[in-house]
């Protein structure tokens, strides 16, 4: 059994200050981290300041990541960047040796997620997918309910994302809003959502019809709404609501389930209380009353680092794999590609990318 896995943390802006500085802190038992590393040097450093002032072994504070692929003392590279480099990173740490853990989306492209894939597996390596919401209390309620049959037939899902992001929060990072790096908030805010509503819903995608708007970010290239009704090969429905124009802060992250036996809706900040919970003698749910997280990342990075750690150790599959994490990127894509030609898009969706939406709507531009 392997003692503690030592990783090397890539990244340390605002998910790795808020999240996963807490999941290597309360996992300390089992995750040594060996090394923080970001291009600006001051991000790193306050990473390593954090860790040391909470107790653990100060790690070493490093600017670039390519110093880390040839350690010997390094088992596991934690992607944490702007979205548009996790694919980069991650195969070049595959293709040292490294196990990787990515922060969602894995990557904007499907050949570039598949070539994750396919890495990782030929070289026994593991690679898991930050998609930390699974691990939420009622998320997991919800999910042993789906898996006893408690529903009978499941009809519908949806999934609502009715966020805030001002010009600030933009402001603050040049390649968020970008469709080179980010995508808008179907990729960026609402992946967790998604990969939620197929999840619960049976994972196999028939259909995918979709539509993005622009209302008030003039200064991004990338939606902030986008709406899609997605047809599951089981016959169920998911429909899709996603913004980032709500006013005047975040509203709600609701996830909603409806079958022939059961209703559960999941609510609060970022799916983090059961609102809803009804079934043949069930008419409410103790995490009715849970407070919401102090951010929309919630805590699930603590129980995913634990899985990774254990995936490692025990050589198994992490609980979100790449298979698993590809999910909910290739339903944006397939939203983002049904919106371009207005109809809808079958699945598997084939190779596309953020890339393809910036150059076809700058050829219509044209």
């Amino acid at each position: 059994m392997l003692e503690k896995l030592r990783i090397a943390l890539v990244g340390c802006g605002r998910i790795a200050q808020k999240s996963h500085s807490e999941a290597i802190v309360k996992n300390r038992d089992v995750i040594e981290c060996m090394t923080v590393c970001d291009i600006v040097e001051e991000k790193a450093k306050a990473m390593a300041d954090h860790l040391e002032k909470e107790g653990l072994k100060r790690p070493e504070v490093i600017v670039n990541y390519k110093e880390i692929l040839k350690r010997e003392d390094i088992d596991a590279v934690v992607v944490a960047t702007e979205s548009g480099k996790h694919y980069e990173i991650t195969m070049e740490s595959l293709e040292s040796g490294k196990h990787v853990l990515v922060e969602k989306p894995m990557a904007l492209s499907i050949k570039h997620i598949d070539e994750m894939i396919k890495t990782s597996r030929a070289k026994g390596l593991k690679l898991g997918v930050c998609f930390q919401n699974r691990f939420n209390p009622p998320i997991q309620e919800l999910r042993k309910k789906i898996d006893e049959g408690a529903f009978g037939k499941i009809n519908y899902g949806v999934i609502q994302v009715r966020w805030n992001r001002n010009k600030e929060y933009y402001s603050m990072a040049p390649w968020r809003g970008t469709w080179e790096m980010d995508g808008g908030v179907l990729m960026n805010q609402s992946t967790h959502g998604i990969d939620a509503l197929q999840w619960m819903l049976g994972g196999e995608v028939e259909e995918v019809f979709g539509t993005i708007k622009n209302f008030s970010h003039p200064d991004i290239e990338t939606e902030d709404f986008g709406g899609a009704i997605i047809k599951f090969k089981n016959g169920s429905i998911g429909i899709v609501e996603a913004t980032s124009t709500i006013y005047p802060r975040n509203l709600e992250e609701k996830l909603s389930i409806f079958g022939e036996k059961g209703t559960v809706v999941v609510g609060g900040l970022a799916m983090n209380r059961i609102e809803v919970w009804k079934f043949p003698g069930e008419d409410g749910h103790p995490f009715m009353n849970l407070p919401d997280p102090e951010t929309v990342y919630g805590h699930g990075h603590v129980p995913l680092y634990r899985d990774f750690y254990e995936a490692v150790s025990k050589d198994k599959d992490p609980y979100i794999s790449g298979e698993e994490g590809k999910k909910a990127v290739e339903i944006v894509l397939a939203i983002y590609k049904s919106a371009l030609e207005n109809s809808p898009v079958r699945l598997p969706l084939g190779n596309f990318s953020t890339t393809d939406v910036k150059e076809a709507i700058e050829g219509k531009l044209r």
